[in-house]
């Protein structure tokens, strides 16, 4: 059966990611590797959970959203939070740039942008909706 591993997440500056990252996703460090200077990153895993989220140094900024319809921009992945609220204002209180919390129904979720302008959506289900995880068996 698969299962997600890890989120790999291109960044121009590994130090300054590393901070921001630990600061803002409350993520725990795991390994970091460097070989012949090519490939730099950091493994990190979330808390109470197995999905790692690694931070690969790169030389130019790479995308993390892909175009719907040449119109508007969708996200690769999202993480989902029990309370949206919460982590928006820590968010928010820490400088991150984000939109306004949306309210679709049975979700809530709203975007942030990482030192490199990677867009990222977080999302909170609620309990009736179909994803909400005690109904994902």
């Amino acid at each position: 059966m698969f299962k997600v591993g890890s989120i790999f997440i291109p960044v121009t500056d590994l130090e300054r990611s590393k901070r921001w990252y630990e600061l803002n996703l409350g993520v725990t460090k795991v390994d970091e590797w460097q070989e012949n200077g090519l490939d730099h990153g950091v493994g990190y895993i979330f808390k109470g959970d197995t999905t790692g989220l690694a931070l690969i140094k790169v030389d130019k900024r790479q995308p993390t959203e892909f175009s719907i319809s040449g119109r508007s921009k969708n996200v690769y992945y999202n993480f989902v939070v029990e309370e949206i609220e919460p982590v928006y204002n820590k968010l928010k209180q820490n400088g991150v740039e984000t939109t306004d919390i949306h309210d679709y129904g049975l979700m809530k979720g709203f975007d942030f942008i990482d030192p490199d302008g990677n867009s990222f959506s977080v999302v909170s289900e609620e309990i009736e909706s179909p994803y909400y995880k005690d109904n994902l068996k």
